[in-house]
Formats: C-alpha cells, sequence, structure tokens
C-alpha cells in the first residue's frame, strides 16, 4: 500500500530536497508540501494524508503546535518529526503533542521509509539515537510535585501544565516561548485556555492555583530553593 505523505518545512531547499528524497523511495507518494505550521494543518484538513513529516521550528505556528492541532482534528493522519534537533525541549513536546515517530535530518531514505511503515502499522517510528534518550530519561529518577498517575485537573493538557510551571517561576511570555521553542502567540494561546479550564483571571491566580494543585512549587520548597 502507498502511503500518501504531507512534508512540511520551512526551509525551501530542504523542504524539496525531501520531496525529491521521497519520490525516489518505493511505496511513498507525496501529495503535498508546506512552509509553516497552520499550512499544514489546512493541508492536512483538505488531503487527508496518511503521515506528515514535520519539522518543529516554523514560522506561525511551529511543529509541535501543529502536531498536535492534526492529531486532536484529524487522528487519521500520523506525524514524523523530521528536525535538525534531537535535545529533550525538542523531542518530549513533540512526542506529547502526539508525534508517533521523531528523525533527525541526517536520517537516509530507508530509515524514513521504516518510520513511516512504523507508524501507520500502531508502532513507533523512531531513530536509534532517539531510542536511547528516551530510555535514559525513564532511567532518570523523577521527583514530581504531583504524583504522576493523578491527571491534571480541569482537563489540562500536558502543555499548558507545562506552561503553567513556567508562569510559577516568574517566566514572560517571550522568555516561555524561547524555552519551549514555540511562537509567543502559541504561549499566549494556552496561557489563554488553560486560564479558562482553571478559572482563574490573571497570572497571580494561576501561580496559586499551580502551588494549591502540586503542579508546581513555591522558592523556598524548591530543590535548591
Amino acid at each position: 500500500m502507498t502511503a500518501r505523505v504531507v512534508v512540511a518545512d520551512d526551509q525551501t531547499v530542504v523542504r524539496e530536497g525531501i520531496v525529491m528524497l521521497l519520490g525516489l523511495l518505493p511505496g511513498i507518494e507525496v501529495v503535498g508540501s508546506v512552509g509553516d505550521g497552520d499550512e499544514a494543518v489546512r493541508l492536512v484538513a483538505e488531503l487527508a494524508p496518511d503521515v506528515v513529516l514535520m519539522d518543529l521550528r516554523m514560522p506561525r505556528c511551529d511543529g509541535v503546535e501543529a502536531t498536535r492541532r492534526i492529531r486532536e482534528e484529524h487522528p487519521g493522519t500520523e506525524v514524523v518529526v523530521l528536525t535538525t534537533y534531537a535535545d529533550d525541549d525538542s523531542l518530549f513536546p513533540a512526542l506529547q503533542a502526539g508525534a508517533r515517530g521523531y528523525l533527525t535530518k541526517d536520517a537516509d531514505g530507508e530509515e524514513i521509509v521504516k518510520a513511516i511503515e512504523d507508524v501507520l502499522s500502531g508502532h513507533a517510528g523512531l531513530s536509534p539515537q532517539v531510542q536511547r534518550r528516551l530510555l535514559e530519561r525513564f532511567a532518570e529518577p523523577v521527583h514530581p510535585s504531583r504524583p504522576a498517575t493523578e491527571p491534571p485537573p480541569d482537563g489540562l493538557t500536558a502543555r499548558e501544565v507545562e506552561v503553567l510551571r513556567h508562569v510559577a517561576e516568574g517566566l514572560s511570555n517571550p522568555e516561555i516561548a524561547r524555552t519551549l521553542h514555540v511562537s509567543t502567540a502559541t504561549v499566549k494561546t494556552h496561557i489563554n485556555n488553560l486560564f479558562a479550564k482553571a478559572g482563574v483571571r490573571d497570572r497571580a491566580q494561576a501561580i496559586h492555583y499551580a502551588y494549591r494543585h502540586g503542579l508546581a512549587q513555591p522558592p523556598g520548597e524548591r530543590p535548591g530553593g
């Protein structure tokens, strides 16, 4: 069966190179290519591809936010991240947003085909280095302020909790955006959503909410605080 694929990458030369490479690979049909996350979401709605190969750092709507929207609005389309970055700040938000595959741009055609086949078969399409990082992360000691088995309160998503913790740390919206490698507009959207869900009106109330629900710790109680 041929996999219908959309490529999302803001660098024209890179995007065209990926499209050309995919055109040479068996079992893959490129049905579209775009240069930002908003366009990726729009094209998925229009074409219903099987897989999106998603870059992470793009203008207007970054790859993490685009992945979240695609997985929520079009669950029949899988997302495989194809990026230059394999650091924790790129990897884990992408997986939390719903990406089922994660490759770096030094992957060859065989690895890309395998990742696409894996996600379409219900498996994770992860490069060996990403698999190693996940194993290392699971081996690290965890000291959560809230039991990991408890879901976030009031329907907050994992990303909204992450933003809320940064708010509690005193970070501004631009600082949060730089930390999470997303746009300031995306941060504002997350903050507006979590304010509405938590029933708070401002950052002070949000911080108090975070402390009350164990989503963040007051400065004096933080390790080294």
